[in-house]
């Protein structure tokens, strides 16, 4: 989902030591919906969307923060309603301030709502591995990592040593 993807886009977000916020970087910012049409699920839905202006930059991070804390909290303790008043705020000026032309930032906030409203939320979760919010789309909801490629090969491969580390009594 686009609106867990924006909230991604700050890496290791609990570590302020190695904490890397990709919109920091305007090329990275700048890149984002062409990335973002290429591989998010919704893609089909948005199509092309424009990058954010510079004046509605600032609306845009607010609502990333705010979908990162309030999803964060939901798979967590299930959400507060508190959260879901800033976001639905976050949401509402994002929306107030876009022209009408499909921006990324509209974009990302129709996603949020279409999350809000999902009929299975416990199919969200948080990557054992990095840390970001991900949608477990797998028949049995048994995903504990948000890509199979990065964090699932990692935690195999973990297991795998592990499992052989033991079996040699080391």
């Amino acid at each position: 989902m686009l609106a867990f993807d924006v909230a991604n886009s700050v890496v290791l977000r609990h570590d302020e030591a190695r904490r890397i916020d990709r919109f920091a970087v305007d090329a990275q910012l700048q890149a984002f919906p062409q990335a973002a049409a290429n591989f998010c699920a919704e893609r089909a839905i948005f199509g092309d969307v424009a990058p954010v202006p510079p004046d509605r930059r600032p609306a845009f991070i607010a609502l990333r923060e705010a979908t990162d804390r309030y999803f964060r909290d939901r798979v967590l303790v299930g959400g507060s309603d508190g959260l879901l008043a800033e976001l639905l705020d976050a949401v509402a000026a994002v929306l107030r301030g876009s022209s009408g032309a499909t921006g990324i930032d509209r974009a990302t906030a129709h996603s949020v709502l279409r999350l809000i409203a999902l009929p299975e939320p416990e199919r969200m979760k948080i990557c054992g591995n990095c840390g970001w919010l991900f949608l477990d789309r797998s028949k049995n909801r048994s995903r504990t990592w948000c890509d199979m490629a990065v964090c699932g090969n990692r935690a195999k491969a973990s297991k795998h040593y592990r499992r052989r580390k033991e079996e040699n009594g080391s």
